[in-house]
């Protein structure tokens, strides 16, 4: 993310319950064990969320090439919204060229699926003039331009009623009734300046908030939207935490740290941080493999990824993208190859997930953030560029 704003606080933990971490530097550093393989521990889940199957992976609707009925005839494409040049490039994987380009708004920042998984809307948030503009993924094509108040990020309610609109600059989560794009509900986090990326718990019961200028965490409950808890994020005083994301055995959630230069850990239900995990320079976002067992983490600031071990939390090998600036994106539908932009050099990176091989740079507009390879496995679509459970 590349606002000009920052906000710098002390690095002051806030025990706002009795379950937020404490201990010494050892036992902060410790890299946790990344849980049981077994069930998963989240009991009833909230209103409307569709149940999973009987399986230990929060993501094991979106296995490899699992494409739902409502993905036929959906065009397999990259789009890359370019923050700088206000535009989309379309990119055909099985060429690595740029086919298309179009209009993304004001200030593009991601592509989401939407919760049924048969639009995506490009997310753009300039002050005022944001919105989102639709694309049909059966034709790659946009459709009309929707004037909505900063969309930096957007997400969706676990039972696809509600659209929520993060807006970043005011502090605040918007939340918009699917079937009209009305407003129904807004609230604000003063105390959370820069809020950015989110995922849900495995029972859908409780959000945990990024606050990319603020270094810290916020803790929702997802039905009333009242604040549970909040973290003050401790490896440095001038933390700038990321992506957040729930990992597949439904145990922790990490958060990318891009000031850290590692990944924070917290426990299901985001009561306290477990650990922290080293990764390297500009630590920005998180993927998974299709069958769970690994986790991706761009360095944006130093041109590389962490391949991590889901089952232990542990950092496996790094893969190496000279003079790169990898940033956000996802995997094709067949988990072969992860797509990355390239956020300083105007570029989109695709990586074999074999052996971290770059097979294709390719020249993109200005500021390429928010990427999203299109069709993606899975059954619904929590937000962002594919957070599909």
């Amino acid at each position: 993310m590349m606002r000009l704003h920052l906000a710098v606080l002390p690095a002051v933990l806030l025990l706002v319950a009795a379950g937020c971490r404490g201990g010494d530097e050892e036992r902060r550093r410790s890299t946790p064990r990344g849980g049981s393989s077994g069930a998963l521990p989240f009991g009833t889940l909230v209103a409307g969320m569709p149940p999973y199957g009987a399986t230990g992976n929060v993501y094991a609707a979106a296995g490899p090439e699992m494409l739902g009925e409502q993905l036929q005839g959906h065009r397999t494409l990259v789009y890359v919204p370019n923050t700088r040049s206000n535009d989309v490039s379309v990119i055909d994987p099985s060429t690595h060229r740029v086919i298309d380009t179009f209009p993304g708004g004001p200030e593009p920042q991601h592509v989401v699926p939407s919760y049924d998984l048969t639009t995506l809307y490009v997310a753009s948030s300039k002050i005022p003039e944001g919105g989102l503009v639709p694309i049909d993924p059966r034709t790659g094509k946009p459709g009309a331009f929707r004037m909505l108040e900063d969309v930096y990020n957007l997400y969706f309610t676990p039972d696809g009623k509600q659209a929520i609109v993060v807006a970043e600059a005011y502090q605040r989560l918007d939340f918009y009734d699917m079937a009209s794009w009305q407003r129904v509900r807004s609230v604000r986090f003063p105390e959370c300046e820069g809020i950015n990326h989110m995922d849900y718990s495995a029972d859908g019961k409780i959000m945990l908030f990024s606050c990319e200028f603020a270094n810290r965490m916020l803790v929702l409950d997802t039905v009333s939207l009242d604040k549970l808890r909040e973290f003050t994020l401790t490896e440095t005083t001038d933390g700038m935490p990321q992506d957040t994301r729930l990992t597949p055995d439904g145990q922790n959630f990490l958060v990318a740290d891009m000031h850290a230069h590692g990944v924070y850990v917290f426990d299901a239900q985001a009561t306290r941080q477990t650990g922290f995990v080293p990764t390297g320079r500009g630590a920005h976002g998180i993927y998974f493999s299709r069958d769970g067992k690994l986790g991706y983490v761009t360095n944006r600031d130093e041109g590389s990824v962490t391949v991590l071990d889901m089952a232990t939390l542990k950092p496996t090998t790094t893969w190496r993208i000279p003079g790169g600036s990898p940033d956000m994106g996802g995997l094709s539908a067949d988990g072969e190859t992860l797509w990355l932009s390239g956020r300083y050099h105007d570029e989109v990176y695709a990586i074999s997930t074999k052996d971290g091989k770059l097979l294709a740079r390719i020249r993109v507009g200005r500021g390429p953030h928010g990427l999203t390879i299109w069709p993606q496995p899975g059954r619904y679509s929590l937000g962002h560029t594919a957070n599909i459970r």
